[in-house]
């Protein structure tokens, strides 16, 4: 009783493991949930950028709008009619300048366009407050005008405003031209820097976000793959524990001693996959699956050959092998499973076959259950190929193949050159 308190202290442990994991996903969720309903990430401080940021200035027309009032304009309604067609045009102008697509729109540089014949005919028909107007249409043209044209188009607006306010007021144009380029660079400076710092923040936020999939899908594969293969184990030790138990207590207890180490080693594992830094051996796998395969009543052979190998490649074929023994212990009612890995120059070769009918019938042709899937995309990043289905004498059969040297992985690569 003793040995079994243990063993069963060992899987009271690994349930809480699993727990507390399913507990942290569950954590993690909800907060996504909750940011998804709250709007913009707790980081993005202040109201969103549009139009309404620039609708103040407007302002600055209010002496051209003093001057309608009080009748001082040439002709009032004329005036009147021209600062409305203004305040329209640029009202349109600048809530569509916070959009890529709205502010290269055909419409928007026609807007645009208007508005500044207009500002001409306005500065050049009444002059002096209404000078100001060009410094306006300078500030929605740098929302609009974005890229290597800018300096050119902001020289080129200066000089058109210097023109024709000049020809109405003189030299008193020169802080017509003044306020008119500063308010189109500024204006452009200040928003293309915000929106720089919109995309690198959106950047970020989804290189953590493929982190955060990433880690999600490497520890789910991991415990699939752990605890798969591990109560596979454990169930057929235990069922040769309860055979041999009326025979030959040793030898029952043997086993149930193998079924405490595999439960610790399994902690172990977990502990490991948990924190991201467990690292397979090939060599281990392959003792492992010897015992699993006997204690299952069916014979291993395992051939080895070819130049040693590195962590990664050995990583990733014990996987395969763990994977593959597992499905033939669970399924395959084979007499013989036949373990083979030929290593090359460049590429290494595993085979997993046996002669049993189970595993062909449960396991999907092509690339297999969800298990041998998840391999099968592991081995892909890493510049391998898996195929699963039943072998040419009959039997399942599990092939895999890699390269012998280190790779990075694809996911992998464009996240460090995206950082």
């Amino acid at each position: 009783m003793s040995w079994w308190s243990k063993v069963n202290g060992q899987f009271q442990e690994l349930r809480t493991t699993q727990a507390e994991w399913k507990a942290e996903n569950e954590r993690v969720k909800a907060e996504r949930r909750a940011r998804g309903e709250h709007g913009r990430p707790p980081e993005e401080l202040g109201p969103p950028p549009t139009g309404f940021a620039l609708l103040p200035w407007l302002l600055m027309g209010m002496g051209a709008f003093s001057n309608v009032i009080q009748g001082k304009s040439g002709n009032p309604w004329l005036g009147g009619l021209g600062l409305l067609t203004f305040n329209s045009l640029y009202i349109y102008v600048v809530f569509r300048a916070f959009h890529r697509k709205t502010r290269n729109a055909t419409s928007t540089r026609v807007a645009l366009a208007l508005m500044t014949l207009l500002t001409c005919a306005l500065v050049g028909g009444f002059g002096g407050s209404w000078g100001a107007f060009f410094p306006l249409l300078g500030l929605a043209a740098g929302a609009i005008v974005r890229g290597p044209h800018l300096g050119k188009a902001g020289l080129g607006l200066s000089a058109l405003a210097g023109v024709v306010a000049g020809l109405k007021d003189g030299w008193d144009a020169i802080g017509v031209v003044y306020g008119t380029f500063l308010s189109m660079m500024v204006t452009a400076a200040i928003l293309s820097l915000s929106e720089a710092v919109r995309e690198l923040r959106a950047a970020r936020e989804e290189l953590a976000r493929q982190a955060v999939e990433k880690e999600r899908l490497r520890f789910s594969r991991d415990l699939h793959d752990l605890l798969g293969h591990t109560l596979s184990v454990i169930v057929v030790k235990s069922e040769a524990a309860r055979r041999l138990a009326p025979r030959s207590m040793d030898a029952a207890l043997e086993q149930v001693s193998d079924i405490e180490a595999v439960g610790r080693q399994a902690l172990t594992e977990i502990r490991e996959a948990v924190t991201g830094y467990r690292e397979g051996s090939l060599a281990t796998e392959l003792d492992r699956a010897r015992s699993a395969l006997t204690a299952a009543g069916i014979e291993p052979v395992v051939r080895q050959s070819g130049p040693p190998l590195s962590a990664q490649t050995e990583a990733l074929l014990g996987w395969v092998v763990r994977e593959a023994v597992t499905n033939a212990v669970r399924y395959s009612a084979a007499t013989t499973c036949t373990i083979s890995v030929e290593g090359a120059a460049e590429r290494v070769r595993l085979r997993v076959s046996d002669d049993g009918a189970g595993a062909a019938a449960v396991v999907d042709p092509g690339i297999g259950g969800t298990g041998l899937k998840g391999l099968a995309e592991r081995l892909a990043t890493a510049g391998g190929s898996l195929e699963a289905g039943p072998g040419p004498r009959g039997g399942f059969a599990v092939r895999a193949e890699l390269p012998v040297g280190e790779r990075e992985s694809a996911p992998d690569a464009a996240l460090a050159e995206s950082v």
